[in-house]
């Protein structure tokens, strides 16, 4: 029996954990960074151990102090979640000589599976379906090219230790071939700690269909049928929904049973996903095994009425499945929509601080690992919570998740919540079906959607300069450069609304919301959020002068705090408009900066590894006059 359970892992999931846990009587042991001493899992948790260090090398990802601690403290059971050590054969293995149990499944199958180039030859005599692709060892630059140009652009480059959407780049032709690989392999490197790369002939319009497993060590293997996962962007998941639409009984067998066909192939024990690329023609083809509990399980959970968690552990103890195949069922439907700490509007940037405001919907499950006053850091993962809805058919889900989403409110940081609104009210979402090239494919117009009336933006600067608790002269005519004579009542004040510049007066202000209410303000840093009518705005201060000069420099800030993975200039380089000059890496993706004009770089002594703040000067580009 399960006495001790040591989580290793943060966030949502670690808190998911120990809800099943706790109530079955284990006691919960969490662990935790210098960032996370004030996390959700650690309040939550009967015992909270704390890691040394604050990076993911020195804390979540460290097997030795791991391992130390749960020996000190006589743990039973280690469950990883998902991600840092969750698919690590190595620290699968040292569980178990430490006489620990890993709540997941041997370390020979995450060693199989593991390695996407091995997984593909043991899938392959397994008899289950294949794309064509290139999974040897070698992973070359030139070798890879031409397996690529072999089986015709485009292609897709994966991270072979990977997943998650890290380490992948679909790549259109051989002129983009060289940038994309070094990408992959830079992100996958810094994710996985390996580099290799696999490819595969990218399968345009298909869908994105995963099937949920379970064995036991008693032979037992059973699917818990499907979830359709195809709305994602840039590889990574934004919303899943159980069961697939379109996939009949006879499909839904195939498919069930190739499934339990791969994890039996390599003697797998606990909960794992096989996840296929469905076809236009119906053909379904093997992408990947995920040896762990996925993000995306609570939409099983519902449809089936089963608690994934508790089968991992009743499993872990050596009892054999809760149920078998005849047992199970499914009832309803389900949608899952994750909530990013990101900015939409500003390219998908990571947004980090303080959530000065959280309020989460009735009508749903929320698998959550942050509260009102929690502070994002750029150190994890941008995924901040779920939101999960059940109905008796495919369209009261979306009739719930819609009303769920329209009843969530987060403050103080971006979010992708008026992206995920915009995506669940589609028509072509509603309708179902969609591909894995939707989301990127309707990215522009979704976002344009998004996009709110000029009349809500000035509704919302009316707001703040009339809040009560702001005084309005805070951004006055001082600090506007514009003409003020005193005397008058003529003064404008600038603010930037969501990236574009919002100009008013106390007296239009004023008129404004003489016939409508003011949205709610809340101060933070140097702007302000602005919440009411469905909407959540940042809103600060714009000095038009100011940003005229930064732009006419050359300026080149860093677009959120991160680390700096990637300098492709010195100083004095002479450069061209659009030439690649800086990346930055944040919550485990890569962004890189280029410069805005021909010119000559000026650097400001940054060096690889360095952390930035946002808004911070990383270097600037000086204009070079072609008169």
């Amino acid at each position: 029996m399960i006495k001790k359970l040591l989580i290793a892992n943060r966030g949502e999931i670690a808190v998911r954990i120990m809800k099943t846990a706790q109530a079955q009587g284990i006691e919960c042991f969490a662990i935790y960074s210098f960032a996370d001493r004030n996390a959700q899992h650690v309040i939550q948790a009967d015992q909270a151990l704390a890691l040394n260090g604050a990076s993911l090398g020195e804390s979540y990802l460290n097997i030795e102090q791991i391992l130390t601690l749960a020996t000190a403290y006589n743990i039973d059971a280690i469950h990883p979640g998902y991600g840092f050590l969750s698919e690590n054969d190595v620290f699968a293995e040292r569980c178990a000589q430490a006489n620990i149990r890993f709540v997941g499944p041997p370390p020979s199958a995450i060693q199989a599976m593991g390695s996407k180039s091995k997984a593909k030859q043991i899938m392959e005599a397994a008899n289950v379906p294949l794309l064509p692709g290139y999974h040897g060892d070698k992973d070359d630059a030139e070798l890879l090219k031409a397996a690529a140009k072999q089986m015709g652009f485009p292609v897709l480059l994966k991270a072979s230790a990977g997943g998650g959407g890290k380490g992948m780049r679909v790549v259109d032709s051989e002129a983009n071939f060289a940038d994309g690989l070094a990408a992959a392999k830079r992100e996958a490197e810094h994710a996985f700690g390996s580099s290799h790369m696999i490819i595969e002939k990218f399968l345009a319009h298909a869908r994105h269909i995963e099937v949920q497993v379970f064995c036991d060590s008693h032979n037992n293997g059973v699917y818990l049928f499907e979830r359709d996962c195809s709305i994602q962007r840039r590889h990574q998941k934004v919303v899943e929904e159980a069961p697939a639409l379109g996939v009949d009984e006879t499909l839904r067998m195939a498919m069930g049973q190739a499934a339990v066909r791969a994890a039996q192939a390599i003697g797998y024990v606990g909960a794992g996903t096989v996840e296929f690329l469905l076809g236009e023609d119906g053909g379904f083809y093997f992408m990947e095994m995920n040896t762990r509990l996925q993000v995306e399980h609570p939409v099983t959970e519902a449809i089936t009425g089963e608690d994934l968690v508790s089968w991992q552990l009743h499993v872990a103890e050596g009892k054999p499945l809760p149920k078998l195949q005849n047992e199970l069922a499914i009832n309803g439907h389900a949608i899952e929509v994750r909530l990013y700490a990101e900015n939409p509007q500003r390219g998908f940037l990571p947004s980090t601080g303080r959530i000065s405001h959280l309020e989460w919907p009735n009508n749903a499950r929320i698998d959550a690992g942050i509260v009102s006053g929690d502070t994002i850091t750029p150190l994890y993962d941008p995924m901040i919570a779920k939101l999960i809805v059940h109905g008796s058919t495919r369209q009261d889900a979306i009739g719930l998740i819609q009303s769920a989403l329209a009843d969530t409110h987060i403050l103080g940081i971006h979010s992708n919540t008026q992206l995920l609104r915009q995506i669940c009210a589609h028509a072509e979402f509603v309708r179902g079906g969609v591909s894995t090239t939707w989301l990127d494919e309707q990215l522009a117009t979704l976002l344009e959607s998004s996009e709110l009336a000029n009349e809500i933006k000035e509704l919302a600067v009316a707001s703040i300069l009339l809040s009560p608790t702001e005084a309005a002269n805070k951004h006055g005519a001082w600090h506007q450069c514009d003409d003020f004579r005193l005397g008058e009542d003529t003064r404008v004040y600038h603010f930037d609304v969501a990236g574009e510049c919002i100009s008013l007066s106390l007296t239009a202000a004023k008129n404004l919301l003489a016939s409508t209410s003011a949205l709610e303000v809340m101060s933070k840093d140097n702007g302000y959020w602005v919440q009411g009518a469905g909407i959540e705005l940042w809103v600060k201060p714009f000095h038009p002068v100011r940003a005229q000069t930064a732009r006419s420099s050359g300026a080149i800030s860093a677009p959120m705090s991160g680390s700096v993975i990637e300098i492709c200039c010195k100083d004095g380089d002479q450069v061209k408009a659009g030439d690649k000059l800086i990346s930055i890496e944040a919550m485990k993706m890569e962004h890189a900066l280029y410069a805005p004009v021909d010119g000559v770089v000026v650097t400001t002594g940054l060096a690889v590894g360095d952390s930035v703040n946002d808004d911070q000067l990383l270097l600037s580009v000086e204009e070079i006059s072609h008169a």
